[in-house]
């Protein structure tokens, strides 16, 4: 269902990330898309302008002060039949004004997590990749759902890397 997968919760000297009590705490990867406004581009989720944002590769990605940046996670999720998810940012980075946000799993979804990672503080901050970022909650249905993500062919469903908004 994760892969790569840790089963014990890292936590020496990082972000924790891994197994966690009821969840999973998943990383973010090394390849940000960090939002400008250099370009004076307008943010519309049905004809997303590329010149909204610069990408960035590395092991810390600074965020701009009241800014965002697009990540994705490191692993790779197979959401089963019967489970959704929910996930919420780690204590770590909200108590910094790092408040990352993650759409629910739902039912038979796949794919590397798009990840938003909102600074809303008024100074740069800094985001550690290959570290936690975020934890996933997953709750099992009683019964399985009518459709499922794959049923309905979703249009994120295998998606690789840092995914902008599809109409």
């Amino acid at each position: 269902m994760i892969e790569p997968f840790e089963s014990n919760q890292v936590r020496a000297g990082v972000i924790s990330y891994g197994v966690s009590s009821y969840g999973y705490d998943m990383r973010v990867a090394p390849e940000f898309k960090i939002f400008t406004n250099v370009l004076s581009s307008i943010v519309d989720p049905k004809n997303f302008d590329p010149k909204s944002f610069v990408e960035f590769e590395g092991d810390v990605c600074i965020v701009p002060p009241n800014s965002f940046a697009l990540a994705r996670s490191v692993e790779y999720f197979r959401i089963p039949r019967n489970v959704v998810t929910i996930t919420v940012g780690k204590s770590t980075y909200a108590r910094c004004g790092i408040i990352t946000n993650v759409t629910p799993f739902e039912p038979e979804w796949e794919g590397f997590v798009t990840l938003e990672i909102s600074n809303t503080t008024p100074l740069p901050a800094k985001i550690y990749a290959n570290e936690g970022i975020a934890q996933v909650l997953f709750f099992k249905g009683e019964e399985e759902p009518m459709v499922s993500y794959k049923d309905k062919k979703g249009k994120y469903q295998g998606q690789q890397g840092v995914t902008l908004p599809r109409l």
